[in-house]
Formats: structure tokens, C-alpha cells, sequence
């Protein structure tokens, strides 16, 4: 027994000689990991998401699939921190120009559905009150109709970006038409198709959603109105199909029209505005107010980022005989590629003048990340998660 005792606690002590390869520093940029299930990391990602939804002038409200990732990165003393989040997506019902929130927001159904991942980096400061977002990038896909038609091929095919169909137009306008027919007096006019579905019931059926703006002229002028609407602003969204049955000589049409609110959204980069919000995320927000920059603070974009969409995989698959995507979504956001930083200037932000600049790191890699991440996710389907 004292010959193996003294054996072990030579091992424990000295490894007896032996040579062993050092071990990698599993987090090189000494970022804080966060629990990606936590309030205080749900309220951010919520945060996150709302600002990037408010930023963008085209496409559908994201709403919060899970957190992927987040990691923080305190600044100096009295200058808070900077927060790098992962977040999985997936697109909802309402277009962002109805600036609706997204938790008010469902998701569609799976053969409509669109997922994808957005990367975010964001600041905030709670004993200064201010909550911002200075970065993002999102990329989104829609769900393979490979991948449909497997599970249900009856569903309705989409075909969101591609209007080479003319019955897709045809849909729209008589559908619209069909609209301003039962409108008492005010007439609205199309601008642009941003969904497209067809389907096969007892014939073709084709489904449309599209915006529209009001027209300059009212129901009762008729065709005798020449009028060209000088505001593109579209006011509303349209839902419209059209179908035929080989028993009936008519067309089917039919159409449901949601309008925005009046308040039309602030085009990015005019207000550099930052929203106050409690100091402790976890605490029942009070309605927001507005943290105003020094006036003599120059102008500053509010947020900086883009929504890239990529077409259906499964055709590209089909073509290279390729049994898994490598990378569905690859999402890039690097402010910097510095392993030591790059200062970031923010100080439009705060009233006082800033001695100090921020420090932004490149983002981290998805190779480490904390336990308690990914996050469970509220559509825990692999089919929407993003690899």
C-alpha cells in the first residue's frame, strides 16, 4: 500500500516526469460567457431583436427562436460594457414597417417558414441608463421545399423572392381591386409583391402578400382620376389569393388588408435619441423615455447593419449531390480583426464629454461558448435551427 500511495502522490505532484502537451486556452479573448437561459440575457436579446426590427425599412418582424451565444466584455471603470450575442431567428407574420413588437409577432407556419441568425454587439452602461446597439448583421433562409414536400406535400409551395409568374401579379391586382371595390371611399394602389405561394386543390391557387399605398384618388372620381400619387410611403399590407375550379367559370378572389399605424418610422441616422430603460434589465420597464445627446454632438447613424437573404439550398444540394449544407447561414460581424481591439467612439452618447473610448474586440468564434449555451429554443425543430 505505501508503494502505490507514493506512486500517486508523485502523479498528483510532478506528473513523475512525464510530458504532457500544454493545454489551449479554451477562451482567448477573455470574454465573460453568460448564461444564455437568464432573464438578464433574454431581456438584452429581446432588446437586441426590437432594435434591429425598428432599424429596417424592408422585410418581416424577427422574432427570438433562442440565444445561441453571449459573451460581455467590461470596459474600464464607469464605462460599462459591451455585449456580444448570437442569436437564432425566425420570421414573423408582420412586416416591420407596422413597427409591431415582435413578441406580439407569430411565426409561420413551416412550409412559409423563413429562420436564419443574427450577430449583434451591444452597449450598455446602467449607471448612465443607456442601452445600445451599435452592430448587426442577420442572414436568413427560407425552409427547403425539399424539405416540405417531404413532410407535407400538400402544403403550399413559397417562392418568396421570385415573381417570374405573372398569375403572382394577377393575384395582386385583382385581389386589390376586389379591395378598393368595398372601400367606401379611399383607394389604394400597389407597391410592391413581398410574399408569393402557389398550391394545387382542385386547381391552381396562388397566394400574395403585398404593400400598398394610399391613392390621391377617392372612389367616386373613378377612372376619370389621373392623378399619379406623388408618396410611396405604403400604408398597409394586403394578404390576396386567387383560385380557379375546373366546375366553376369564375375566378375565386379573396383579400384581407392590415394598416400601419400613423406614425411613420424615423429613417435610420436622423435621431441619435438613446432609450432609457431600468438600471436592472430585470426590472418591469416603465414606458420608455429618451436619454438626448449633447446638441453639439455630430450626427451619428443609430444602428449599422443588414438583413441578407439566401435563396432555397435544396436546389443547390440537388446540383452537387451534396448530402448536408456545410454552413446554411454564415453570418460575418467584425468591427475590428485586431485580436487587441480597436477603439470604438460612442461618445454621441453620453451628455458629458467622454475622456475615454470604448474598446471593441473581434467577434468571437462559435468554437467556445459557455455550457449553459445554446439556450432551449421556443420552435425546437432542427429543421429551423441554423447548424
Amino acid at each position: 500500500m505505501s508503494v502505490l500511495l507514493l506512486l500517486a502522490l508523485c502523479t498528483l505532484a510532478t506528473g513523475c516526469g512525464a510530458s504532457y502537451p500544454p493545454q489551449p486556452d479554451i477562451n482567448p479573448s477573455h470574454l465573460l460567457s453568460l448564461d444564455c437561459n437568464s432573464s438578464y440575457v433574454l431581456d438584452i436579446a429581446s432588446d437586441i431583436l426590437q432594435d434591429i426590427n425598428r432599424d429596417r425599412q424592408d422585410g418581416y418582424v424577427l422574432s427570438l427562436n433562442r440565444v445561441r451565444d453571449a459573451r460581455e466584455d467590461r470596459q474600464r471603470a464607469g464605462l460599462g460594457s459591451l455585449l456580444y450575442f448570437t442569436l437564432d431567428v425566425l420570421e414573423t407574420g408582420c412586416h416591420v414597417l407596422s413597427r409591431t413588437p415582435w413578441k406580439d409577432c407569430g411565426v409561420r407556419f413551416f412550409h412559409q417558414s423563413v429562420y436564419g441568425q443574427c450577430k449583434a454587439i451591444f452597449y450598455i452602461n446602467k449607471e448612465k441608463r443607456i442601452f445600445y446597439l451599435p452592430a448587426y448583421n442577420c442572414t436568413l433562409r427560407p425552409v427547403s421545399r425539399r424539405v416540405v414536400s417531404m413532410t407535407c406535400p400538400d402544403c403550399p409551395s413559397t417562392s418568396p423572392y421570385d415573381l417570374s409568374n405573372p398569375r403572382f401579379m394577377e393575384t395582386a391586382t385583382e385581389s386589390l381591386a376586389k379591395h378598393n371595390s368595398n372601400s367606401p371611399s379611399k383607394q389604394y394602389s400597389l407597391v410592391k409583391i413581398t410574399k408569393t405561394f402557389s398550391q394545387w386543390v382542385f386547381g391552381p391557387a396562388y397566394f400574395v402578400e403585398y404593400l400598398i399605398k394610399e391613392s390621391p384618388c377617392n372612389k367616386s372620381q373613378g377612372s376619370s382620376c389621373a392623378l399619379e400619387s406623388p408618396d410611396t410611403v405604403p400604408v398597409g399590407i394586403c394578404e390576396g389569393s386567387m383560385s380557379q375550379s375546373p366546375n366553376s367559370p369564375g375566378k375565386l378572389i379573396s383579400v384581407k388588408c392590415n394598416f400601419f399605424n400613423s406614425q411613420a418610422p424615423t429613417p435610420r441616422g436622423e435621431n441619435v435619441a438613446v432609450n432609457q430603460r431600468p438600471a436592472n434589465p430585470t426590472e418591469a420597464e416603465e414606458p420608455q423615455q429618451q436619454n438626448t445627446a449633447p446638441t453639439n454632438s455630430p450626427t451619428k447613424a443609430v444602428l449599422k447593419g443588414s438583413v441578407q437573404f439566401l435563396p432555397d439550398w435544396g436546389k443547390k444540394l440537388e446540383d452537387s449531390q451534396e448530402k448536408e449544407p456545410v454552413e446554411t447561414v454564415p453570418v460575418q460581424l467584425d468591427l475590428t480583426t485586431n485580436p487587441q481591439g480597436e477603439p470604438l467612439d460612442l461618445s454621441f452618447l453620453f451628455l458629458e464629454p467622454m475622456k475615454e473610448k470604448l474598446v471593441v474586440l473581434p467577434f468571437p468564434s462559435k468554437g467556445w461558448r459557455s455550457a449553459e449555451c445554446p439556450g432551449p429554443a421556443q420552435k425546437d425543430d432542427p429543421r429551423l435551427l441554423p447548424p
